[in-house]
């Protein structure tokens, strides 16, 4: 039986996430930033039912509204006759500036940092601290991106590149990496570091509300949140105003949201 577009676009893009998942756990024992003991069972646990979660609700259901909307030629993108990759690099452009604002408000809106903490809740910045997010987050995304997709006309490769590379680069800035110190320098020019991203992850307000990118660091840079932090720098992650002993479990970090109302500042 032929596979479909939408079951290849899944097996692209899972392929593609597990891959860089394992170099980033690669590097990370190669070149690491210091020691950890990582969450791994609340942070798999969550990703587990996320991933069944969004699997139910939605699937392929961004390629599969991409692909219908190019077809009809609605969006942003085609009436103004934009084709091609380049289609394909503005609807990645316009996907990460809606993921930047998206995130910044998630830092400012009360009802949705209470869904965000749970992503900060880790004490441990680690490669799979990308893979903990509350389900209640990403639900509540999910129409933000299917939005976006639909207004801009993001063809379904652009749809394919960007998940992609913001689930690669999500994976790379959440690294215990160290990298050269050169390197870092010349990549933070345009992307979002791991030593960049460590800094949005401190235990403190005033930079807990910076560095809001996933991808580019131009969007933090021209509305200035961006705050500039140096590879070697140790700091301590987690919630900001967090009393017990130790990080939320699994099952209190899915009650976390509905138990407390600490918000943001």
């Amino acid at each position: 039986m032929p596979v479909s577009a939408e079951a290849s676009y899944q097996l692209v893009r899972g392929a593609g996430l597990a891959l860089a998942l394992l170099v980033v756990l690669a590097f990370e024992r190669w070149r690491p930033h210091e020691p950890l003991r990582p969450d791994w069972k609340a942070n798999l646990g969550l990703w587990s039912i996320d991933a069944l979660a969004m699997s139910a609700l939605c699937g392929a259901c961004g390629w599969t509204l991409a692909a219908w909307a190019e077809a009809d030629g609605i969006g942003l993108l085609a009436w103004a006759g934009v084709t091609g990759w380049i289609a394909v690099g503005l609807g990645v452009l316009g996907l990460d500036a809606v993921s930047y604002a998206w995130h910044r408000a998630n830092h400012r809106v009360p009802l949705l940092w209470r869904f965000h903490q749970v992503h900060h809740a880790d004490e441990s910045f680690h490669v799979t601290t990308a893979l903990r997010f509350h389900p209640g987050e990403l639900i509540l995304a999910l129409p933000i991106r299917l939005a976006v997709i639909l207004l801009l006309g993001v063809p379904p490769a652009g749809v394919l590149v960007f998940e992609l590379v913001f689930g690669v680069a999500n994976l790379v800035e959440h690294g215990n990496v160290e990298l050269p110190r050169r390197i870092d320098r010349v990549l933070r020019r345009v992307l979002i570091t791991p030593a960049l991203h460590r800094s949005h992850h401190v235990s403190d307000w005033r930079e807990l509300n910076t560095n809001f990118g996933t991808v580019l660091s131009l969007w933090d840079r021209l509305a200035g949140t961006f705050r500039d932090s140096e590879p070697g720098r140790r700091v301590a992650t987690g919630l900001p105003d967090w009393s017990k002993p130790a990080p939320p479990t699994l099952p209190e970090s899915l009650l976390l949201p509905f138990t407390r109302r600490r918000e943001s500042v």
